[in-house]
């Protein structure tokens, strides 16, 4: 008897979750399995566990944007950003054959092993953008036609200043510029209103820049509609990795 009901509360696990997703106690939990039966299960071979209180199926290849999902509940905020979420609008350049997974989130985090070992990762939490409103920073993040359902991904607009905040550290300076190139269709009304907001004026004078010499978008119109955010009127200098300097004016 008690053999059957184990069976049937494993096959009511299998109807109830998504493959291709990991999952946690408390959503065993409301199905009815407690903590101490998903230890049970997980010795016996029908649970794999991955890490402290998360689990999958044996053998469930899992899908890296559906762990994305299962940490957006767990992390504040938590969305792939930066150049990662231009190549999911379909703004890539040269990406190697397995790029780094890119992903924003509020607050400290540490990537559980689980997920590095699945896709290669980093997790980024500066403060870029004083935001005027909670319905403005929402609508910055969507998820692109053809993604996961609930993946939340910047917009191009976010996920380029994103991109931009990183240049020097972890964004080479040419492979970006490249990026950058591919850039099409920006809103104007999104992109001032990010720029009024953004906290780091490397990204924004970087995207002025670029903006000017590439024609993606009108910076004086930029200049007269919105507060953009130059910092001084000193020059922003820095040596990047390769020991080549940045230099960018207030105004350029």
């Amino acid at each position: 008897m008690e053999r059957s009901r184990r069976h049937g509360l494993i096959k009511r696990l299998q109807l109830g979750l998504h493959r291709g997703t990991p999952f946690d106690v408390a959503t065993l939990e409301s199905l009815g399995i407690s903590a101490k039966a998903a230890s049970y299960y997980a010795k016996e071979g029908w649970l794999v566990r991955l890490g402290h209180g998360v689990y999958a199926f044996p053998g469930d290849q899992l899908s890296p944007h559906g762990a994305v999902k299962f940490l957006q509940t767990k992390v504040q905020g938590l969305h792939v950003g930066g150049k990662s979420a231009l190549a999911l609008h379909g703004v890539q350049h040269n990406l190697a054959m397995r790029e780094t997974l890119v992903l924003w989130g509020e607050g400290r985090f540490v990537l559980p092993a689980w997920f590095t070992s699945l896709t290669p990762a980093r997790y980024v939490s500066a403060h870029l953008f004083d935001w005027p409103n909670e319905k403005f920073a929402k609508s910055t993040v969507t998820t692109p036609p053809g993604e996961t359902e609930g993946l939340r991904v910047s917009t191009p607009e976010r996920a380029t200043l994103e991109m931009l905040y990183q240049v020097g550290t972890y964004e080479m300076l040419e492979e970006t510029r490249n990026v950058f190139e591919g850039l099409r269709n920006f809103r104007t009304d999104v992109a001032g209103k990010l720029l009024a907001c953004c906290t780091s004026v490397k990204a924004v004078r970087l995207f002025l820049k670029w903006s000017r010499e590439t024609g993606l978008l009108d910076v004086e119109q930029l200049y007269a509609q919105f507060d953009i955010r130059v910092g001084s009127n000193r020059r922003w200098i820095n040596r990047l990795p390769d020991g080549s300097l940045l230099t960018l004016k207030p105004n350029e």
